[in-house]
């Protein structure tokens, strides 16, 4: 089978994404996925496989930074594995995407097994540095990445129902069907006081008038990082992900970098649930009004 074109491989990525897969792990990744398409053999569950693999090899050099005199070089392989790790892992739903998309199973796979290489990385990161240093610190730390990193997945699979909900009750309002309404961007609705008639006929709601008013700075800022396909959440859970597992070991400002980087996530975490908050209400009064 021949090598696919980088046109095919740009259409891949996605419309969006987090600052670092597009100006990081995107130019790495997409230069793999054409090398490796041609090979039959080398299946999205097998780069996540792979992935899964890479990050034992980072949680195993996380380890044995703690058990050694120079823990630099260990931390610092950590942190190259992981990269590798993730950029595998990226790649895994571009190869599902160019060939006709993944399975159900891929995307379980995939799930469980990200879930298990940030545990394992974790405990080894933590473990190591408890171990080499004897100050309990590091655990409570360690669990609270754990506990941040669950959290996050949690918390978007509910905002992403609930804003599904919002759609599904706009529609019925409105007499239409949940298809013909926009989603502009992954994490709001789109909103007018008036709506407004596409094209196709469907109907942009707006359910963000609230949060509009409020902050039209964020718009201003979000259409800038649209404009180079970049989302709106700076902070995500790659970001976190990367700044304990990549640049934490790599400066060994371990303890710090994790606080802060704890502390940023729960704040962003807490900026998209009032969001949501303000939408509901908008959503709320749009009903009552009808």
């Amino acid at each position: 089978m021949e090598r696919v074109t980088r046109a095919q491989v740009l259409s891949t990525y996605k419309e969006r994404d987090s600052w670092w897969t597009v100006f990081l792990v995107d130019p790495l990744a997409g230069r793999l996925l054409w090398l490796v398409s041609a090979w039959r053999w080398v299946t999205p569950n097998v780069l996540t496989i792979g992935a899964f693999i890479l990050g034992l090899g980072s949680a195993a050099a996380f380890w044995q930074a703690g058990s050694v005199d120079s823990a630099w070089p260990w931390l610092a392989g950590g942190a190259l594995l992981f990269h590798l790790s993730f950029t595998l892992d990226c790649m895994d739903g571009k190869l599902a995407r160019l060939r006709g998309g993944g399975s159900l199973f891929g995307g379980w796979l995939d799930y469980i097994l990200d879930r298990l290489r940030v545990l394992v990385c974790t405990l080894a990161l933590f473990g190591g540095q408890y171990t080499a240093t004897g100050n309990a610190i590091f655990l409570y730390l360690g669990t609270g990445v754990v506990f941040c990193d669950m959290f996050r997945y949690l918390n978007a699979l509910y905002l992403k129902e609930t804003r599904q909900g919002m759609r599904a009750k706009l529609a019925a309002a409105r007499g239409t069907t949940v298809d013909k309404m926009q989603l502009q961007d992954e994490a709001q609705l789109v909103l007018s006081e008036q709506s407004d008639e596409r094209a196709d006929g469907a109907t942009v709601v707006d359910v963000q008038q609230s949060f509009k008013r409020r902050f039209g700075w964020f718009t201003r800022m979000r259409d800038f990082l649209v404009r180079h396909r970049v989302r709106s959440h700076l902070f995500s859970g790659v970001e976190f992900q990367m700044a304990i597992f990549i640049v934490a070991p790599l400066t060994t400002l371990i303890f710090g970098i994790t606080v802060a980087s704890v502390v940023l996530l729960l704040l962003v975490e807490g900026a998209v649930t009032y969001k949501l908050y303000l939408s509901a209400r908008d959503v709320d009064r749009q009903l009552a009004a009808r």
